[in-house]
């Protein structure tokens, strides 16, 4: 079924669990389609947190719906949409998975999708004007800050800089951040009944959940989003940027947003964050690399891997450039941080088991980089991001992990693969002080595993890195390495095992 470019707002919308805000309806009273799926956790185990989130958003958005919403709770969307007897129209859809499924329907009118910065059209368009030249994200993100009139003044991007990233990458204080925590939302009856059908799934249907159960820590609706964004713009903007890329292990949230989730939930339209957090910036004068930076993140990046998502096709996640093949370990599939000793990765590891979240960083320089350096299946690895994390989705995954985090397609979104020592932790994080071993030893019991790792990898491909020219200096730090032969023989014998 092609894509209709047409909008009928008598017909009833099918939202899907993210595409929860009101830009994904035609009219406020448009009557709406909603269908809770329960095999959906059967078929993968997710994180229990995310389970919560996913249906906290919908039952939520159908108590806003009232009548207006024809809500079913089924095994599958099948037997749900069987039970529809109507013509419906539906946004598309944010996985292959669930394209294949829409189009395979009678009576279904597929709209355009929505909730980004540009449309899947115009970002094609883009991409033919390249040419031959890379589908670079800066100059992504300036088309779009240009196309959206985004923190520029008049032709020119304001403060006279397109990118403030040279201005955001202090390593954290000695003394931890001085800023307000973020804020919270309230738990209410529906978040009760989740968490007791949740907890009936695993005792009567056999369903299986990962990680750890806990309070609800995003919005699941539109107006606690838009709280939640008040309140980082007015006690946590400011210092978002200047230490953005840093870590600490007894404040895993730092100055972030905690954004992510709602907007993946499509409670609310990024240009509109991106515009709200100009405005307040302007009005309040914060730092403008702290502004931009966000704005980049929220505007820049997210659509650029939601499009690349698309415009590289459904083959992109098989991409193993550097030929991973290493399964999962037990130990990190299952979230099993008290097996580790290495502190980075045990304090992010349990990040993850007990909430379900970690920031960017974390993500890309401990998970990411222990993952490239170990040789794990990028497809693995990008679906256990998405089973695990309350804001990962394919679309967010794959491109992120295959691409960005380990370098599988060869250098489509990123120059260099993301690899890096203890040393570079060590700078940006407060981690290896409580450590039992020494960024900067590499053989022996206090060899940090990041650091021999690093090594490793370099030797184990350094004829496939040969031609990056930004690698060519760490290679040549290979030849100056007079225990290289004892880093390959530790790491070989390490293996899988959890460090």
């Amino acid at each position: 079924m092609e894509e209709l470019p047409d909008r009928s707002p008598d017909t009833r919308r099918w939202l899907f669990a993210d595409q929860l805000g009101p830009h994904f309806l035609d009219a406020p009273k448009q009557p709406v389609l909603l269908i809770e799926s329960r095999d959906v956790f059967r078929r993968q185990r997710f994180h229990r947190r995310k389970a919560h989130l996913v249906l906290s958003a919908l039952r939520h958005r159908v108590a806003e719906l009232g009548d207006q919403a024809l809500f079913l709770q089924t095994g599958t969307y099948r037997e749900g949409f069987a039970q529809v007897a109507e013509p419906v129209s539906v946004c598309d859809p944010t996985s292959y998975r669930a394209r294949r499924f829409v189009r395979g329907l009678d009576d279904v009118e597929i709209l355009a999708s929505r909730g980004f910065v540009v449309s899947e059209q115009q970002f094609a368009g883009w991409a033919d004007r390249r040419g031959d030249k890379r589908l670079l994200m800066e100059d992504f993100y300036r088309d779009v800050r240009r196309h959206h009139g985004l923190l520029m003044d008049g032709e020119k991007p304001v403060g006279g800089e397109w990118n403030y990233d040279h201005d955001n990458r202090e390593k954290p204080p000695k003394d931890g951040l001085d800023v307000q925590g973020p804020w919270w939302p309230r738990e209410d009856e529906i978040d009760e009944q989740v968490r007791e059908d949740l907890d009936r799934w695993v005792a009567e249907d056999g369903i299986e959940f990962a990680g750890q159960d806990g309070p609800r820590r995003f919005a699941v609706t539109r107006r606690e989003t838009l709280t939640a964004l008040r309140h980082f713009l007015s006690h946590r903007l400011e210092q978002f940027g200047t230490y953005e890329d840093a870590m600490l292990a007894d404040d895993p949230w730092m100055s972030h947003s905690l954004l992510s989730v709602p907007m993946n939930l499509g409670l609310v339209d990024p240009v509109e964050v991106a515009r709200r957090a100009e405005e307040f910036g302007r009005e309040h004068g914060v730092r403008l690399a702290s502004v931009e930076g966000f704005v980049r993140q929220v505007v820049g990046w997210r659509s650029y891997t939601w499009h690349l998502y698309w415009h590289l096709g459904q083959d992109y996640k098989r991409r193993n450039a550097l030929g991973a093949r290493r399964k999962l370990p037990s130990w990190f599939e299952d979230l099993d941080a008290e097996q580790v000793e290495a502190n980075c990765l045990r304090h992010v590891l349990a990040g993850v088991r007990d909430e379900g979240w970690a920031h960017h960083i974390p993500r890309l320089m401990v998970l990411g980089n222990w993952g490239l350096q170990r040789g794990y299946h990028p497809a693995d690895l990008a679906d256990w991001f998405w089973r695990n994390f309350v804001d990962g989705y394919d679309w967010v995954m794959t491109t992120n992990v295959v691409g960005m985090s380990q370098h599988a397609d060869h250098g489509v979104l990123a120059t260099k693969p993301y690899a890096s020592g203890g040393a570079y932790i060590d700078r940006m994080s407060d981690f290896c002080g409580g450590c039992r071993y020494d960024p900067k030893v590499r053989v022996g019991e206090d060899a940090c595993p990041f650091t021999a790792g690093y090594w490793n990898f370099l030797a184990g491909h350094r004829e496939e890195l040969s031609g990056n020219r930004r690698m060519a200096q760490a290679l040549k730090g290979l030849d100056r390495l007079r225990d290289l032969d004892g880093v390959l023989h530790q790491e070989a014998e390490r293996g899988a095992g959890a460090p």
